[in-house]
């Protein structure tokens, strides 16, 4: 009886299957992986399209951009992109419910627009730049004259007769606000986006709730704001009272934008969350309450804007307001802000697709005030306030070697100007002229100067040195998306 023969190796047994190689077995599993990354692609792309579909069956478009008066001035980024939002006053459509409960407000509106921002994104997108116009700004509208900023819309959407159609009265409104802000700012519209009252309540709705900080409690019968102090999280109505709110504010219109620009900081803050962005029922409410409540030009699409917007990081979305003068003007008997000259204006926009700033420095070197000698300018309007700051400042040992009137009597802040190598001099004299501005000028042949303004309180005891030299000129630095400070 013959033994069992030896088994065969497998791979040399007919009756096994052949076992797969490492070579085999990777080719197999790239094979898996392509397959499936070709089903997510497939499915990512099937929802985008449907978010697109979902936008443009409900979003409201307008021929905003004029084919003239809208162009970019000389040495301004031509690659920028810039968008103009715009808050419109309307509650056109608005039950008298939805007045009471929604606007808290009991009237219909107007067709002005009292929030205009312009949002400029650099040609490398690597940070984004939201600027405020005031809505009392004094400024020249196209065929029409000075005016107040927010009656431009107003202006263009009347010049067309009554028997002309809704959407072309609508369109020639948007227009002249577009070509009025080109030709202000020396910077081409590229798209604009509008939202009315309702519109913006229904959008906060669908955030989930904008966290804000106020630094005091809020309360104001016009805009129907009642909130306390604090950090706290707004949504509907109360986001629509925050934002809108004037009357008691310390700076008013000014206080305003504060408040919106913390608010759409918030905004930023929430969209730019993961929560938000790897969530596909968020991503549909989104795009379905934005498509119902905004109107757009006719090329704009907000899913390649949300894209392009979605790398950034709050600290790199920067807040600002358009140069201003003054912002207390009085033309004919009506208050507007007086901004700063055109050349100012387009120089500041220019500089917005630059290298960033860099930080601020942070020596704090004094010197003994002995060795300060300063040139006083009275600024402020008030007679005698030059002597006055003379007298005290020789009695805390500081130098004056002149006194006399500034170029002009309506300083609304005071001023300590410098040479560049007189920095510490500089903030040896601000330690005993408390609130005024550092103002480094080049031109200034070893030179500091007082310039007092309308704020100016006196001088005082020496302070502490600051942590850093304040700003130059009139404004303030830049808040971001990221600042949660909190605002009047």
């Amino acid at each position: 009886m013959m033994s069992d023969p030896r088994p065969l190796p497998n791979r040399l047994d007919p009756r096994r299957g052949a076992s797969a190689s490492p070579t085999r077995r990777v080719g197999a599993v790239l094979r898996a992986l392509a397959a499936a990354l070709s089903v997510l692609l497939l499915v990512g792309s099937g929802w985008v399209w449907y978010l697109r579909g979902t936008a443009e069956q409900n979003l409201t478009r307008t021929d905003a951009l004029p084919a003239s008066g809208n162009t970019d001035a000389a040495g301004t980024d031509g690659g920028a992109t810039n968008i103009l939002l715009v808050g419109s006053d309307s509650r056109a459509g608005a039950t008298d419910q939805e007045l009471a409960e929604k606007l808290r407000t009991g009237d219909s509106g107007t067709m002005n627009t009292d929030t205009m921002l312009v949002v400029h994104i650099p040609s490398d997108g690597s940070r984004a730049s939201v600027v405020s116009f005031p809505r009392d700004s004094y400024v020249e509208i196209p065929g029409f004259g000075e005016s107040k900023l927010n009656a431009a819309y107003a202006l263009g959407f009347n010049s067309l007769d009554t028997d002309a159609s809704q959407a072309d009265r609508d369109a020639a409104g948007a227009q002249l606000l577009v070509q009025t802000i080109s030709s202000l700012s020396g910077v081409q519209i590229d798209h604009y986006v509008q939202v009315d009252l309702i519109g913006f309540y229904d959008l906060t709705q669908v955030i989930g709730g904008v966290e804000v900080n106020l630094c005091a409690p809020a309360r104001d019968s016009f805009s129907g704001i009642d909130l306390p102090a604090g950090v706290q999280t707004i949504s509907g109505a109360d986001a629509l009272a925050f934002v809108r709110q004037r009357n008691g504010l310390p700076n008013g219109d000014l206080d305003r934008i504060v408040r919106q620009q913390a608010f759409i900081g918030g905004v930023v803050r929430n969209l730019l969350s993961a929560g938000v962005l790897l969530n596909p029922l968020k991503q549909r409410d989104l795009v379905e309450a934005a498509s119902q409540s905004l109107t757009v030009d006719a090329n704009l699409d907000l899913l390649d804007l949300a894209q392009q917007l979605q790398n950034l990081a709050a600290g790199n979305v920067e807040f600002s307001t358009v140069p201003i003068a003054n912002p207390d003007g009085n033309i004919d008997g009506s208050s507007v802000v007086l901004l700063e000259e055109r050349d100012v204006v387009v120089a500041f926009f220019a500089q917005l697709s630059g290298e960033p700033d860099p930080p601020a420095s942070t020596d704090t070197a004094t010197v003994d005030p002995a060795e300060v000698t300063v040139d006083v300018f009275n600024g402020s309007g008030v007679g005698g306030l030059g002597a006055d700051t003379q007298f005290a400042l020789e009695q805390l040992g500081y130098g004056v070697s002149s006194v006399g009137d500034a170029d002009r009597s309506d300083y609304t802040s005071t001023e300590i100007r410098y040479a560049p190598d007189l920095d510490a001099e500089a903030r040896t004299l601000a330690l005993v002229v408390p609130g005024a501005q550092l103002v480094e000028l080049a031109d200034l042949d070893g030179q500091v100067q007082l310039v007092i303004g309308a704020d100016f309180a006196g001088i005082g005891q020496a302070t502490p040195p600051p942590a850093a030299d304040p700003p130059s000129g009139a404004q303030e630095q830049p808040r971001t998306a990221a600042d949660t400070a909190c605002i009047n």
